[in-house]
């Protein structure tokens, strides 16, 4: 019974991260740049099961057969593919149309790359990133936002599993990417996420149904548990 217990109280982290994505998926939907992620699940190896009541002493090994301890999240996977594109009248907001990151001047000297193209200017007429992080041209300087069309730097990953998120639509990797001249930059445009509310949607309502399942089995175990306790163990 315990066992039990244990297990479900895994099942029940899993979904607890599951619900956690899909809350932050919807949340940064209208987000630009944002790009959804997703709770990989994966069920724990199975065990080999053995106790010593075998035998006439009852003191030999009986194989019991295997036995599967729950589930466990394997991995956050993040869907890098792009998100929808609009047209907007503002100066300020690029897109890239291809596989391209802004760079981004972080705080602490390092580089950070984004798909979010709304920017702003700060009082050095510098584009900016919301969070007031500046962005950088091919030549590594800020880009002057009086530019009619600033040649930004722009990188590509060839594995983008390099980058890891920081932030909303930020990210930053271990291994530099490359230069990427393949890539355009569109004035006055700007990347949506690529979140799919639909899908978000049936995510959420399964996450709850199988909460209500666990839970209801969890009931199920307590209920067992105290009879072994109160009743049986009183025999």
């Amino acid at each position: 019974m315990i066992r039990s217990m244990y297990t479900l109280q895994r099942n029940l982290d899993v979904l607890q991260t599951k619900q956690e994505n899909t809350s932050a998926n919807v949340a940064n939907a209208n987000t630009y740049g944002y790009k959804s992620q997703q709770a990989i699940q994966k069920t724990d190896e199975e065990q080999k099961l053995h106790n010593y009541t075998n035998g006439p002493e009852l003191n030999k090994r009986r194989e019991l057969g295997s036995f599967v301890f729950g589930n466990k999240v394997d991995e956050i996977y993040k869907d890098m593919s792009s998100g929808s594109f609009k047209q907007t009248n503002k100066a300020t907001d690029y897109a890239v149309l291809g596989e391209g990151y802004f760079n981004v001047q972080l705080p602490n000297g390092d580089i950070g790359y984004t798909k979010n193209g709304h920017f702003q200017v700060n009082q050095q007429n510098q584009l900016v990133t919301q969070d007031g992080n500046v962005i950088l041209s091919k030549n590594g300087a800020p880009i002057d936002a009086r530019e009619n069309l600033p040649d930004f730097r722009l990188t590509r990953f060839t594995d983008q599993e390099d980058l890891t998120a920081q932030g909303e639509s930020l990210f930053v990797a271990e291994n530099p990417g490359m230069d990427d001249r393949a890539s355009t930059v569109r004035k006055s445009m700007l990347e949506g996420s690529n979140v799919n509310m639909v899908n978000e949607m049936t995510t959420l309502m399964d996450t709850a149904r199988q909460f209500e399942i666990n839970q209801k089995a969890l009931h199920t175990s307590d209920e067992t548990l105290r009879k072994l306790t109160n009743e049986v163990g009183r025999v």
